[in-house]
């Protein structure tokens, strides 16, 4: 067991900083798109230079960046960035192609999002492993992360058919009262680059079958992801005589963010990332009174109780700590162990374990985005509870027990805070029907899958007077 005790913890976060510091400075002049071994890069329609936008048409005015694998520090290939007059341009041609998509009837937007689910299926294995080299994660992960895309695409397909709205009893006679539901106009998709398919996937497949077009900022780190996965969406639109701007992208820096957050033609904005630029973009939106899907930190925590399958917890622990080297959100952070199951033997990936700090220290606190795990030693089920839910993030928790009654105080009203509560299964992952986002600091998310489409529409309250009389029912009054 190799331990991490406090002495060293600052030494291991400035170790961590440097090791993402180094992947940006990087330079290569072997692209490894003309390497043979990475020939599934062309078949995804990638060149050695690449336009970062999309807006029915491909360009990009910025400056060129490169692409960097890395496993290996070479570059993959390059892109040429978007600048905010490339935004501003694509930003008004998909507000243009909105005009057109939002009055497709929605079953056959549905189509439409089913035919790119299909495409994705035929390019499941050379995008899952582009994925993998610009990313990093491995290729099993890759290769899932688009294949939830193409599952959330399945979903929003049967969404637009059951896109909702009611009808409530009028006090007036005569009249009807509708609740109706109508498109926002262009949503806007800032994503990170744990996941530079799924966070996307997720926002525009069901956003467009509610009638939204689409605008992507992609991580400046996975260019390569956005290009390739907005080509096969565009190649679908286009196929269907449909404007390429329903799924616009903007590949940039952060201006390009700054902008989408301060545009009132953005109605809804959706950014995945750390809490702190979450906050700030949060706080952009709200000054324009615009709606925001904020997907923040976690600080997740798995709670042993001393009646646990220990065998049950090593296999689940082991993924949900380092899986992704540790950078999903709902990486487990924290391993809060009663005492009588601190000691258990056995062998654990290095560097990753780190004990000897309380449970309330600064530290402990942060979310290092890394395989990094805190080893907490409490003397109850309650007291873990009671740690699990000091932290300022409230994204994923979980407990392993055999007791109903450990279970049942778990998810009752002074159980976990967060928006993900588990039991017996690890903090990462989540199902595409259900919700996923958190409390506090993690900034909100997405609901679950029955009431997902109502983020990206509006409601209207409709009141229809059918009589030829305008009756001042009691209780009313007319302004």
């Amino acid at each position: 067991m190799h331990i991490i005790t406090k002495s060293v913890t600052v030494k291991l976060f400035s170790l961590c900083k440097q090791r993402i510091a180094t992947r940006t400075m990087v330079v290569s002049t072997q692209f490894l798109i003309n390497d043979s071994t990475y020939s599934f890069l062309k078949d995804l329609g990638l060149k050695e230079t690449n336009l970062g936008v999309f807006d029915g048409t491909w360009k990009g005015s910025g400056q060129v960046i490169q692409s960097i694998c890395p496993s290996n520090g070479k570059v993959i290939a390059e892109v040429k960035q978007g600048n905010v007059s490339d935004y501003q341009s694509c930003v008004e041609v998909s507000k243009f192609a909105w005009s057109i998509w939002a009055e497709l009837p929605a079953p056959r937007r549905g189509e439409i999002v089913r035919q790119i689910g299909d495409a994705l299926r035929n390019k499941l294995v050379p995008l899952g492993k582009l994925v993998s080299i610009e990313m990093g994660k491995i290729l099993p992960e890759g290769i899932g992360e688009v294949q939830e895309y193409i599952d959330i695409c399945d979903y929003a397909v049967g969404l637009s058919r059951t896109l909702a709205g009611a009808i409530y009893p009028s006090e007036r006679p005569g009249h009807v009262l509708l609740e109706k539901w109508n498109p926002l106009g262009v949503v806007g998709v800032i994503s990170a680059f744990n996941f530079p398919i799924a966070v996307y996937g997720w926002n525009s497949a069901i956003a467009m079958v509610c009638g939204d077009t689409v605008l992507w900022k992609g991580a400046e780190t996975t260019p390569l992801v956005s290009i390739a996965t907005t080509k096969i969406v565009a190649d679908v639109l286009e196929k269907n005589n449909l404007p390429g701007a329903v799924a616009a992208l903007c590949c940039g820096g952060a201006d390009i963010g700054k902008a989408m957050a301060a545009d009132e033609k953005i109605k809804l904005l959706s950014f995945t990332g750390s809490t702190h630029i979450g906050q700030q973009v949060g706080v952009e939106v709200q000054k324009r009174f615009g709606k925001h899907l904020l997907e923040l930190g976690g600080n997740n925590a798995i709670i042993v109780a001393d009646d646990a399958d220990l065998n049950m917890v090593v296999q689940a622990a082991l993924f949900a700590c380092v899986g992704t080297a540790g950078q999903r959100c709902t990486t487990t952070r924290r391993l809060i162990l009663h005492k009588k199951v601190l000691d258990k033997p056995g062998f654990f990936v290095e560097p990753t374990i780190v004990s000897g700090l309380k449970h309330d220290n600064p530290l402990v606190h942060n979310e290092c985005f890394a395989p990094i795990v805190y080893v907490l030693k409490a003397e109850s089920v309650q007291e873990a509870i009671s740690w699990n839910n000091e932290v300022p993030q409230g994204l994923s928790s979980s407990i392993f027990t055999q007791s109903i009654e450990n279970i049942f105080e778990w998810i009752g009203p002074k159980g976990s805070d967060c928006g993900i509560v588990n039991v017996n299964i690890p903090t990462s992952g989540a199902e595409i029907g259900g919700a996923f986002g958190g409390e506090k600091a993690t900034g909100g998310g997405r609901e679950s899958g029955s009431d997902a489409w109502k983020q990206y529409m509006r409601r209207s309250t409709i009141t229809i007077n059918h009589s030829k009389e305008l009756p001042l029912a009691q209780g009313i009054k007319f302004e």
